[in-house]
């Protein structure tokens, strides 16, 4: 018998009972649309880490000290001596604090950066109106601010906010500068919520104590791990310790958060794949029925010159179409709530994986085969005398 023959038959007994078949096929229907979305989800994780890391570039490294007291405090001045070294292109230290900003009758809290006229390069950040730090701003610690576009819009709309003042914590400082908008990034801080004003202003007028955090960016990304182990040494031969810190690098992060969102992709997909095997047995349970149902027509169909393999092939061919038809649903259903899923959760972008939704659909065909193989054989073994007997 021809395999479209087969084909033709196995649709037939699929018409027949289309409540009976949709309920065999819901598992393998939900397991491969739950590879699919899910997939399109960690893929779209991946690439929003990845587009993250891109805007901040790998050749930035941050530096974390973690002791407290003298011993482990930075100097601004020695920091910016290593600028001198070929493997740093820019350093900028920072001090942030969560202070009251006010403007007029608007006032609320947020994150205000202290830090030098590099910190908008190695950010990537870019200036919309006015200026941003120089460096007199900070030897002549000027009271002067530059806002991200989110405070500029809450506390100015569309007004121009350069040449207004702002009071910060009860210090009033000149708007100098506005930045344009740049969203979140992968260091946990936003541009565009956040106040920036010199570092020495802010250390004196705040009462701040010791730098502890600074970015550092190499001239490319393959130096970054050469001013890393730069850095290193001179923080261990300053702290006379080796664990007073901690350093990080862009590379290292990024790779590190999509090992994360892979690892816990693959298991979510693991996850799914239990409702194919579930939906494995479902289909080998109906099988199993089918044949106990038709156990005539097939003591019939062995009694006209049917072969052992023609029984085998007619309900192994069965079995697959029915699992085939529900990784077909399924991968509809999947590739749907991949490209929808953005539109529900603005905040977790997609990308849908065809390639992945294939490999979902040809597992879910060889489910159906693997489960069907016991009820096709054992249809097949059945004596044409002792199955016309059935009734």
């Amino acid at each position: 018998m021809k395999a479209s023959e087969l084909i033709r038959m196995a649709l037939r007994t699929v018409v027949s009972s289309p409540m009976r078949t949709m309920l065999t096929m819901l598992g393998v229907i939900i397991g491969v649309a739950s590879v699919v979305t899910l997939v399109s989800i960690g893929r779209g994780t991946t690439a929003q880490i990845e587009k993250q890391y891109e805007a901040l570039g790998t050749n930035m490294m941050v530096v974390n000290v973690l002791g407290n007291g003298r011993a482990t405090q930075l100097d601004y001045d020695e920091l910016m001596e290593l600028e001198l070294l070929p493997e740093f292109s820019a350093i900028a230290p920072t001090m942030t604090k969560s202070s009251n900003v006010k403007y007029d009758r608007t006032q609320a809290t947020h994150n205000v950066i202290g830090t030098n006229d590099r910190y908008i390069d190695i950010m990537k950040g870019e200036v919309a109106d006015g200026r941003f730090l120089v460096d007199a701003d900070s030897e002549l610690r000027s009271r002067v601010a530059v806002l991200g576009s989110e405070i500029a819009t809450e506390y100015f709309g569309t007004e121009d906010p350069i040449g207004e003042t702002i009071n910060i914590d009860g210090v009033v400082f000149e708007v100098v500068g506005k930045l344009k908008s740049k969203g979140s990034n992968s260091t946990g801080n936003s541009l565009d919520n956040s106040v920036f004003v010199p570092l020495e202003t802010a250390r004196r007028a705040f009462k701040l104590g010791a730098i502890r955090t600074t970015y550092v960016e190499a001239p490319s990304n393959e130096e970054i791990y050469t001013a890393q182990a730069t850095m290193k040494q001179y923080l261990t031969y300053k702290f006379k310790s080796d664990t007073g810190f901690n350093l990080s690098n862009q590379d290292e992060l990024m790779n590190s958060r999509k090992e994360a969102s892979s690892s816990l992709t693959n298991q979510l997909i693991s996850v799914a794949c239990i409702s194919l095997l579930v939906g494995g047995i479902g289909i080998m349970n109906i099988m199993l029925v089918t044949v106990s149902e038709r156990t005539r027509e097939i003591g019939i169909r062995k009694s006209i010159g049917a072969k052992r393999r023609n029984i085998l092939m007619q309900f192994l061919v069965e079995s697959a179409v029915i699992s085939g038809l529900g990784g077909f649903i399924g991968l509809a259903l999947g590739s749907g709530l991949a490209l929808a899923w953005p539109y529900l959760n603005p905040k977790q972008p997609t990308e849908l994986s065809m390639d992945i939704g294939l490999y979902a659909f040809l597992f879910s065909v060889l489910v159906g085969i693997i489960f069907g193989l016991y009820p096709a054989n054992k249809a097949s073994k059945l004596r044409p005398i002792d199955a016309l007997r059935t009734d």
